[in-house]
């Protein structure tokens, strides 16, 4: 279960990490052409869910890494599914009908979630 965590929950954190850099550090121009919701957005909301997804990714892998308070890894992984449940009425209600990443994001989200229950 430890490996299967590991694999899933560490390219989960990598896309957030990722994803949360992206948000915090570019302009809106720059993120238009990869995320068409930011124009419906305040700027700074976009940032505080880019800065939501950097905590969240090191939630997922700090906790269990130094095993202090591990069941962070659970509530970061929780907190993504929610992250997600949100993000698909927003995509859906502006226009933009491409979920399936949204989709395969709470599915993975679950599953590190289910994992990260070895160490309660």
């Amino acid at each position: 279960m430890d490996i299967a965590y590991w694999v899933v929950g560490g390219l989960l954190a990598l896309f957030y990490a990722y994803g949360g850099v992206v948000k915090v550090i570019r302009s809106r121009d720059q993120l238009r052409p990869m995320m068409a919701w930011v124009d419906r957005m305040p700027l700074p909301a976009v940032r505080a869910i880019g800065v939501v997804e950097l905590l969240g990714a090191l939630g997922l892998v700090l906790p269990p890494l130094t095993g202090v308070a591990p069941w962070l890894a659970l509530v970061a992984a929780i907190g993504f599914v929610l992250l997600q449940i949100g993000a698909i009425p927003t995509h859906l209600t502006g226009g933009d009908r491409r979920i399936a990443l949204n989709v395969v994001l709470v599915l993975a989200a679950a599953v590190t979630a289910w994992l990260a229950t070895t160490w309660l």
